[in-house]
């Protein structure tokens, strides 16, 4: 059963797509999807409970989702054109639909383990893609080629382990990388108590309070985060602008971090 907090997203998500469009239809048709469903609660039951690691499941993918669909947005209201479209090989909507799949699959390998999850992803996600672009573009193989291809390069590039060259994945990588706020930690850091490495991640995550996506004043996209404490500048220097450095979508943003009360630092 699908909580309060990933019903409360499905429909901030919902809210951001344009009505009667193909990527509302598919991500209709997702939210809808159990076997999703099952993979993305495992993962998360794999993450948290066996490895001891920050949330990786259904509100973290949604949350993932949201974030991207709002920097595409602000990347169109700015006149900035996807991959696709400066292709000519396909449209907004449908690199709207390739970011909605990458999205809610990226961490699916998490059902496996951590090491070389972004490929076990892959690999997990094909048969929802096809099957879900088949129920979207039944008649339309030259949509679901490009689209399933270029989710797929989303998803396993948003590790920044990979090369991407897309502006679709490259906004996948910075929409992962902004899920960091203190929600994806309070669990793992409730149910394991005993220090060991990599507990890092969890305290800064914890420090952050507050990231918010909005129109620039530079550049298209601003990204704004709050933090409690100086441990959340780990997150942001050692995991986000990590993602933004690789991603396509770097000359597209800016990014304020600070402590709460305090002059925010300007990173790009």
């Amino acid at each position: 059963m699908k909580s309060v907090k990933e019903i409360a997203i499905e429909t901030k998500i919902l809210g951001r797509l344009k009505k009667n469009s193909k990527a509302l239809e598919l991500a209709e048709y997702l939210f809808a999807d159990e076997e999703l469903q099952e993979l993305q609660e495992y993962a998360n039951n794999v993450s948290i409970k066996r490895l001891g690691y920050n949330d990786h499941g259904p509100v973290h993918m949604r949350q993932v989702v949201g974030n991207a669909i709002k920097m595409l947005n602000i990347l169109q209201d700015s006149g900035i054109q996807t991959s696709l479209e400066k292709e000519e090989i396909g449209t907004f909507e449908d690199s709207m639909c390739a970011v909605i799949l990458a999205g809610l699959m990226h961490d699916l390998g998490m059902t496996i383990g951590r090491q070389g999850h972004e490929d076990m992803s892959v690999i997990l996600a094909q048969p929802i893609i096809e099957r879900a672009l088949m129920h979207i573009f039944p008649d339309n193989l030259h949509k679901r080629v490009v689209i399933k291809s270029l989710a797929t390069e989303a998803i396993i590039g948003h590790m920044s382990s990979k090369k991407i060259h897309s502006l679709e994945a490259g906004i996948i990588l910075i929409a992962d990388g902004c899920d960091m706020t203190k929600g994806r930690a309070r669990i793992p850091l409730a149910i394991n108590t005993t220090p060991k490495v990599g507990d890092i991640h969890k305290y800064s995550a914890n420090a952050i309070t507050r990231i918010g996506i909005h129109h620039g004043e530079r550049k298209p996209i601003k990204i704004t985060i709050e933090m409690t404490a100086d441990v959340g500048f780990f997150q942001i220097e050692e995991v986000l602008l990590t993602k933004i450095d690789s991603s396509p979508a770097k000359q597209y943003v800016e990014l304020y971090a600070g402590v709460e009360g305090q002059e925010p630092k300007c990173y790009l």
